[in-house]
């Protein structure tokens, strides 16, 4: 079977992974290594407020022109700034694909585009209420509408404190219409030492709520909390 045959039979069905503007860039490189080493493919949609933020956190930019080398040193990149922390070529970065956040005309806009769900990670406020509305402003926020409607998984990873009674509201309305909505908040329990473990935790929370298979983080098996 040639490598046309082997797409036909087995056609690219990855999960949507978008990056918003709020704080927390490291969640959303984990759950990508996470993916990729799951074997998923992943598309990604890095909107343009997360440009700035992830410029701000790791120091370096995000450039449409240069996704694949961007991305690359991103996913390197561990949370506590040392770089050559993953080996993103071996963890399969080729199989991430990139669109920009103004293409409505994107595949992953159609409903008709194969994909097995959304993630939202980090998700800020303003992403929150422009999903919850349905404003579809950007490509991130469209793909998101695409993922309700067609009744795929959506994981909302919400990232800020303290949550005001409006953006309270659109996060019912989010579980209300199928979302699962996961506070990006870090538990200790797991035994993580790191600024990295605190961060994969967050991100294997995130991947359990789309039935994706992970080592990420030691479970609770009960009994006495692991490390004591």
């Amino acid at each position: 079977m040639n490598d046309e045959d082997a797409r036909t039979r087995n056609p690219r069905k990855p999960w949507i992974v978008g990056v918003s503007g709020a704080s927390g860039t490291p969640y959303a490189a984990a759950v990508v290594r996470g993916l990729l080493e799951a074997g998923e493919d992943v598309d990604l949609v890095v909107s343009r407020a997360s440009r700035l933020t992830v410029l701000d956190e790791t120091g370096h930019p995000f450039r449409d022109a240069h996704a694949a080398e961007d991305l690359g040193r991103w996913l390197a990149q561990g949370a506590d700034g040392t770089d050559d922390t993953f080996d993103a070529e071996a963890l399969g970065a080729a199989r991430v694909r990139h669109w920009t956040p103004g293409d409505l005309a994107a595949g992953p806009s159609s409903g008709s585009y194969p994909a097995q769900g959304m993630l939202i990670v980090p998700a800020s406020t303003a992403c929150v209420a422009g999903v919850a509305l349905g404003l579809s402003k950007d490509l991130l926020q469209r793909v998101a509408s695409v993922t309700l409607k067609e009744r795929r998984p959506l994981v909302v990873a919400v990232r800020e404190a303290p949550l005001h009674r409006g953006t309270l509201q659109h996060l019912v309305e989010l579980d209300e219409a199928g979302a699962v909505v996961v506070p990006a908040s870090p538990a200790f329990y797991s035994g993580a030492r790191t600024v990295q473990g605190l961060v994969d935790f967050v991100a294997g929370r995130v991947l359990d709520a789309a039935g994706v298979e992970h080592t990420l983080y030691r479970r609770w098996r009960g009994g006495v909390t692991p490390g004591r």
